[in-house]
């Protein structure tokens, strides 16, 4: 692609697939020449109506091709001439989003490549063809201006509230990508509702995980499959609500990453707290062991807290979730076994009680989703769900009877590679 000495690209399509309001142009850049913008109130809003947040305006361009504006927190407006065919992302929910969609291959980019292959492919194991192969494709945390020049992407399916707070980036570096390559589209914050940086306050609000697919649905005009996967997930989270056993019977339980260079250190993770990395743990409305014993308020920029032993013990959940094993990077047969091992770890109930099982992911997109409330359903509630048949180390997902699934692998599947028939 040529450029100026500028670095701005001869005219493409993409130069018609630009922001339709001036909000990086305008008052955000304004707002980080000083550090006034840092002393602000946080005056971030919580999406109140799917209804509401997911509509696309269409509108026809000079040249009488068909536009497309889609709106979401904090990019604003966002205008596209035609659907974007290769898309950058980052982090895990966007490009589950995409994968969703029917867009898996058009992936150039993501943070962690390998390791999300790894995990989405012991998940989609059970979609009959729906597959991933990421292998090699740019690691893309933090991004260079550089390399998204290189790639030349259709759309950058990330927070650019979240490239601003990279080393090395600012909004004048965000402007620059967004004119001369490609819009940014994307939700980061919304995961635990954290603060995002100063300049992007008054402009962010936080949606639910279902909520920003829908939104990136109308991006890649598939609105169609996602209400079709959407209707699916409500129908899951509905009966997994409607049949919780009383509050005085439900298990309480810790959700957990061990540290891979120091068994003695872990990581704790909020179960009830708002936001989309609690998406398949939120509805099951156990008691969160970690908040119990240490308070509500911990973790509070992230959800999470680190850990130790004698913490856990303390809390002492009667079921423990633990990240990671359904990855090529850790082994759930050995964490089970230093668990039992350890002096003050064999102690926890969840260990000896043999409830200990494994999770995959908080950064999830739609179809991890789907399959880690059933599992988190099961691993929680046997009784009301169906027993969780266990996960076998370095296999996929486990298989589970027709009949004691939560929900249908083939119509998910047939929604993802085929579309709404």
């Amino acid at each position: 692609m040529a450029r100026d000495s500028s670095g701005r690209g001869s005219p493409t399509r993409r130069d018609y697939m630009k922001y339709g309001s001036a909000l990086l142009g305008g008052g955000l850049l304004a707002g980080c020449t000083g550090d006034a913008a840092s002393d602000s109130t946080t005056t971030v809003s919580e999406s109140t109506s799917q209804t509401e947040t997911a509509t696309a305006t269409a509108t026809e361009s000079e040249d009488d091709s068909s536009s497309y504006t889609v709106s979401m927190a904090p990019m604003g407006d966002v205008e596209f001439d035609e659907v974007p065919e290769t898309v950058f992302t980052i982090l895990g929910q966007h490009a589950g989003m995409a994968l969703a969609l029917g867009y898996g291959d058009a992936i150039n980019a993501m943070h962690g490549p390998s390791y999300h292959q790894s995990l989405w492919n012991n998940f989609i194991h059970h979609l009959d063809g729906v597959t991933v192969d990421w292998e090699g494709i740019y690691s893309s945390w933090p991004p260079t201006k550089e390399k998204l020049y290189e790639l030349d992407s259709d759309i950058h399916l990330a927070d650019p509230a979240k490239v601003d707070s990279a080393e090395g980036w600012d909004m004048s570096d965000i402007e620059e990508i967004e004119q001369n390559v490609a819009p940014w589209f994307g939700n980061t914050f919304s995961d635990t509702h954290q603060k995002p940086p100063a300049e992007w306050v008054d402009s962010y609000e936080y949606y639910t995980l279902w909520e920003i697919f829908g939104k990136v649905a109308q991006v890649f005009q598939e609105e169609e499959r996602y209400e079709a996967l959407s209707s699916i997930h409500d129908s899951l989270v509905s009966n997994i609500e409607s049949n919780l056993p009383p509050e005085s019977k439900r298990p309480t339980a810790a959700m957990v990453l061990f540290s891979s260079s120091d068994d003695d250190n872990m990581w704790g993770y909020k179960m009830n707290h708002p936001g989309y990395y609690s998406a398949h743990t939120r509805p099951m409305k156990t008691t969160d062991a970690l908040a119990s014993a240490i308070g509500e308020g911990y973790g509070e920029d992230g959800g999470n807290i680190k850990l130790d032993y004698e913490i856990l013990l303390e809390a002492d959940p009667d079921v423990l979730l633990v990240l990671g094993p359904m990855t090529d990077y850790f082994n759930i047969d050995d964490i089970r076994a230093d668990l039992e091992n350890h002096e003050v770890a064999k102690e926890l109930t969840a260990v000896k009680e043999d409830r200990v099982f494994t999770q995959g992911a908080r950064r999830h997109g739609p179809l991890l989703n789907l399959f880690q409330l059933e599992m988190t359903a099961k691993q929680l509630y046997p009784e009301q769900f169906g027993e969780w048949p266990g996960y076998v180390n370095g296999e996929p997902y486990p298989d589970i009877p027709a009949d004691e699934q939560l929900f249908d692998r083939d119509r998910v599947a047939e929604i993802v590679t085929d579309g709404v028939n």
